[in-house]
């Protein structure tokens, strides 16, 4: 596996596959790296001919100076697991090479980058399109890869490379999951073991209220947010049940005749835990 630090270094490795027209494909990470991530190298390896997987904390996208200070790292044993898995190249950057001057675009992503993640944490998804869009200027893949548990930001990338008419196709993989049924997380290194374990009520209650028939989606919040709390160590920050196709809340499912999707972000200790599932489209009433 070649490990790249510069734009130079990335752009000369790459420049025979693209002369070639070989498929290139990015899989963007905050490092950390975990069997969430590796599936989605292995989605990328699948379909193209290069895989590139980028390592990088953004700073522009977090709110909270000490989110950003406690986010785990370990570059050593990313490189070990990227290079176990068949990647072709690592790409670790420094700040100065992604901002060489500091980044003053702003997105107007409209109610998408205002609900929940947007409402919660004021300028991330600003930040995730300045980082992301970064890097598809610097690696110019045909595909990058992100995983549907941060569905929300799935979103915000899709919209972004419309704004910007990138030509670059975004692949949504699968959810991976801990055995608990916890969504992996490179926030997970931060909790406890009693929280971890604590932390697959989120997913089963969300399965419980996607499984409910004839209920309402107010009805379902209630009880998602109920019971959740019930747990000491849990505390619900909000519960959205959204349209698939655009994420906008629904308070009623009178006339829809779309998926729905149950997005959740939970508080434990310190650390916050997002979450989402597929609701079934509803039975009319």
């Amino acid at each position: 596996m070649f490990v790249a630090k510069t734009i130079q270094e990335i752009r000369r490795f790459l420049a025979p596959a693209r002369r070639e027209g070989k498929g290139i494909g990015l899989v963007p990470t905050m490092g950390a790296l975990h069997s969430g991530h590796l599936s989605l190298v292995d989605c990328c390896m699948s379909e193209n001919d290069i895989t590139v997987a980028s390592v990088f904390v953004n700073p522009a996208q977090f709110n909270d100076p000490t989110d950003l200070e406690k986010y785990p790292r370990n570059p050593a044993r990313d490189m070990e697991l990227l290079s176990a898995a068949g990647c072709d190249i690592m790409f670790m950057p420094d700040v100065k090479t992604i901002y060489p001057r500091p980044d003053r675009r702003t997105f107007d992503f409209g109610e998408l980058g205002n609900i929940m993640e947007g409402k919660f944490r004021p300028g991330h998804f600003n930040g995730v399109a300045q980082v992301v869009s970064r890097l598809l200027s610097i690696i110019r893949p045909q595909r990058a890869y992100f995983g549907e548990k941060d569905i929300q930001q799935l979103a915000v990338v899709r919209r972004m490379t419309l704004m910007l008419g990138l030509p670059v196709e975004i692949r949504p993989c699968k959810t991976i999951r801990e055995e608990n049924g916890l969504a992996m997380s490179s926030r997970n290194e931060l909790l406890t073991p009693k929280q971890r374990e604590n932390a697959g009520l989120i997913y089963s209650t969300l399965r419980e209220a996607a499984e409910m028939k004839g209920k309402e989606p107010g009805e379902l919040k209630i009880f998602v947010t109920k019971k959740i709390n019930s747990n000491p160590l849990l505390e619900v920050e909000y519960f959205e049940i959204v349209r698939s196709t655009d994420l906008r809340p629904v308070e009623s499912r009178a006339g829809l005749d779309e998926d729905l999707i149950g997005c959740i972000a939970v508080r434990t200790g310190s650390v916050r835990l997002i979450d989402n599932v597929f609701f079934p489209n509803f039975d009319p009433l």
